[in-house]
């Protein structure tokens, strides 16, 4: 099997739900984007420290391609879906991180490695949430993937303060 079908050279794509849209249309932009996120974040999981942090990746990477899929799908029911219990999830993360690292102001972004492979992630994140929101204008996205993503950056921003405060590197903007 060969994974090239020739069927795209002409600028167009297939849906995961069968229907053929072109390659620059804002759904495949949206799930696109997502896939971009989940490639960043496979690198930055090889330059944590954080076990922890690892682990989450790992579970986003997972999600990520549920919300990928659900983005490909158009008129048709996508099996695997995001759901608020996914929220919820990443919701809980959020809150464990924030009260390990207790973050008093802004913080000044990217001070090691492995912050800064996880502060890239966070903003292709919110460039995936951009695209999904402009999708949604368009066409109905479902609102539970549209929470997910936006929880999602926050979980990237505090997982990005905690690996710099296992170094203790937090850096808070002087005004």
């Amino acid at each position: 099997m060969s994974i090239y079908t020739k069927t795209g050279d002409n600028g167009e794509t297939s849906l995961w739900s069968g229907e053929r849209i072109s390659k620059d249309d804002i759904r495949v932009e949206s799930y696109g984007t997502i896939d971009e996120l989940s490639a960043f974040i496979s690198e930055a999981s090889h330059y944590v420290n954080s076990i922890e942090v690892r682990t989450i990746l790992k579970e986003v990477q997972d999600d990520l391609f549920k919300v990928g899929g659900e983005l490909a799908s158009k008129g048709k029911q996508y099996v695997h879906s995001i759901e608020e219990s996914d929220v919820e999830r990443i919701t809980g993360y959020v809150e464990y991180f924030e009260k390990r690292i207790n973050l008093k102001g802004f913080v000044m972004p990217g001070n090691t490695l492995q912050s800064s492979k996880l502060d890239i992630c966070r903003t292709i994140s919110r460039r995936a949430e951009r695209r999904i929101v402009s999708l949604d204008k368009k066409e109905t996205v479902s609102p539970t993937i549209k929470k997910y993503i936006n929880r999602l950056s926050d979980l990237l921003f505090v997982m990005a303060r905690f690996e710099e405060f296992l170094q203790n590197k937090i850096e808070y903007k002087r005004w």
